[in-house]
């Protein structure tokens, strides 16, 4: 959700955010059928699988779709990291916190009052998301989790920039080492308990420091500065690496999730939180694909789209709640085409608007574009 620090369009990452905006709401489109209820249309923190194609196609689709998230940071990164050293770190917050804030304040508003309208909460309910404004998220609007991430990686960028932009391939490679084996805790953690000081008041274990979206950040600036594969070989390990981590990723849903059976969310999920090694390869292996891109100029649509990538986000629950009604409750279709259809449907709708809305002066402040 960044852009380049010269406000050039790089081609393949305009593909690259159309992409992850798209499996964000396949995502959430694919929550309807494991763990969607009451007043959010996303996961609860438990799930139920009804039959094996509901197992099946939200594994597939759901599993797939797990890239999204990461992908936006790795954008992100990719565009930021280092900042320029003619620009201060007062300049970078103000630049990048005035494109993103207000219109997430405007929708954590819209989220915490008009589902009133249509009987979702009620009014204590609004009452309090409201007064919860600075503390988190309204009820109805759990995909806003993802600001407070990207906010806090927006306030790190500056600080990492001077290490990450004098730091060999070599020091690089020895964080992203690190960062890969913390990865692999959430596995390990189930299998032999708390591991490197991890207890249960003391929460912050011995890859803590190297954990996390921070991962990402670097692994991109690796990637952009210090990776010399040519296309040939980045189609190829892309292919690879996006082959292997979507299979990981896709399974490790679906031997757990036993229809008829009530589940943990986080216990059937966990390899599907976004620092996981097989998140990460997979991720991994989507932007080494969309890096052989070398077209000059994107389709208008995509670069369009692209823009409005921010805005689609944002309002995209709104829309999604109401394609469920009509696929899923309504006219009942297959698992494997109602979340696809959700999803594409939902997308247009968000697309549709926000180009509207971006007629509209002083639209950055709604949609950031």
């Amino acid at each position: 959700m960044g852009d380049s620090k010269r406000g050039e369009r790089i081609v393949f990452v305009d593909y690259l955010r159309v992409f992850a905006c798209f499996l964000v709401i396949l995502v959430h489109a694919s929550e309807n059928y494991y763990g969607a209820g009451g007043e959010s249309d996303m996961a609860g923190p438990v799930s139920l699988l009804l039959n094996e194609a509901d197992r099946l196609w939200v594994s597939v689709y759901d599993g797939f779709s797990r890239m999204a998230v990461p992908l936006f940071f790795i954008v992100s990164a990719f565009l930021l990291v280092p900042v320029s050293p003619d620009m201060t770190t007062g300049q970078f917050y103000r630049r990048r916190f005035m494109r993103i804030l207000p219109p997430f304040f405007i929708f954590v508003i819209l989220y915490s009052t008009l589902p009133v309208l249509w009987g979702q909460i009620d009014g204590v309910t609004s009452l309090r998301d409201l007064s919860r404004i600075l503390l988190n998220f309204p009820t109805t609007a759990g995909h806003l989790w993802f600001m407070y991430p990207l906010i806090s990686i927006y306030l790190f960028i500056p600080v990492i920039s001077p290490w990450i932009a004098k730091v060999s391939p070599k020091e690089e490679r020895f964080f992203i080492l690190l960062f890969l084996l913390s990865t692999c805790m959430p596995y390990m953690t189930r299998n032999w308990g708390e591991i490197w000081g991890q207890c249960f008041w003391n929460e912050y274990h011995l890859l803590w420091y190297f954990s996390g979206y921070l991962g990402y950040l670097v692994l991109a600036h690796y990637i952009r500065v210090h990776l010399t594969w040519g296309r040939q070989t980045r189609l190829w390990a892309g292919m690879a690496m996006l082959i292997a981590g979507a299979v990981a990723t896709i399974y490790s849903f679906y031997v757990q999730a036993i229809p008829g059976e009530l589940i943990e969310t986080p216990v059937l999920e966990i390899g599907w939180a976004f620092c996981t090694l097989n998140v990460v390869v997979l991720t991994t292996g989507a932007f080494l694909l969309f890096s052989c891109i070398r077209q000059v100029k994107a389709p208008a649509i995509i670069t369009r789209t692209s823009k409005l990538s921010y805005g689609i986000y944002l309002m995209h629950i709104f829309w999604l709640g109401l394609w469920v009604g009509v696929f899923k409750d309504s006219l009942d279709l297959p698992t494997v085409a109602a979340i696809p259809v959700i999803a594409v449907v939902t997308f247009i709708c968000c697309y549709l608007t926000a180009r509207i809305i971006a007629f509209i002066p002083g639209s950055k402040w709604l949609i950031g574009a």
